[in-house]
């Protein structure tokens, strides 16, 4: 037995019900990723415009504190990353736009996190599928060859059976395939998209303090008595 007989031989005996059970494992698998990646993205959720307008107006205030209180109160991920530069705030405009990028980079790392499972899956799940499809028509054609060394008449008799059992066989491998890669992709897409939207609200809030951090009507020097005195009342 050759290379090709056995590998031939191999593929008929399993056959092809096991790439669709893969494939309904790798399904449910995707499932739960989405409605775990959903909920997580549903319980950060806040009114980013009228949070930055808030900031502002503590900012103008010179309440550091109070623009620290209010941003803690937030679930969101844009205020995780103001809330890192305003306990910077103390050490200057270079201190919290360092504090806010090392923020933004772990909440980023949070946003995609199992989304890498979706995109594989949904650029990968067809080819599993056609996997499948060929193992199909490679057991059709073997049904075929036997049928043909047994006489023309007993072949004709058996093809609507064996045969066409194993390309329908063929055929639901390759839209199982489909059916649990088309979700994934289209998860992937609009989780990636609302991660992007996350991450250029936290841009936008980010600037707020920036701006107030480097303009002429608010000094470093007061930022940092306002910083000390904001991490004095957190620390009581």
């Amino acid at each position: 037995m050759n290379l090709v007989e056995w590998l031939q031989h191999l593929m008929t005996n399993f056959g092809a019900t096991w790439v669709m059970e893969l494939m309904i494992l790798l399904s449910v698998a995707s499932v739960t990723v989405m409605l775990e990646r959903g909920w997580f993205y549903y319980s950060i959720r806040d009114d980013i415009p009228a949070l930055a307008q808030s900031l502002r107006d503590k900012l103008r205030d010179n309440d550091l504190g109070g623009a620290l209180g209010l941003l803690e109160k937030s679930p969101s991920a844009e205020a995780a990353v103001v809330v890192a530069g305003l306990r910077e705030a103390d050490r200057g405009v270079k201190a919290a736009d360092k504090a806010m990028r090392g923020a933004q980079a772990l909440q980023k790392m949070k946003l995609e996190r199992r989304l890498a499972f979706l995109g594989t899956l949904g650029n990968n799940a067809p080819f599993i599928g056609l996997f499948g499809t060929v193992i199909g028509i490679v057991s059709a054609f073997e049904q075929l060859g036997k049928q043909g060394m047994g006489g023309a008449q007993a072949a004709s008799a058996a093809a609507p059976q064996a045969v066409m059992s194993s390309i329908a066989e063929a055929l639901v491998a390759t839209a199982v395939g489909l059916v649990v890669a088309i979700p994934a992709v289209a998860a992937y897409n609009f989780y990636q998209r609302h991660t992007r939207s996350v991450l250029g609200n936290t841009d936008a809030l980010s600037n707020v303090l920036l701006a107030y951090l480097s303009g002429d009507d608010m000094p470093i020097g007061a930022a940092k008595a306002k910083g000390k005195a904001a991490r004095a009342d957190e620390d009581d």
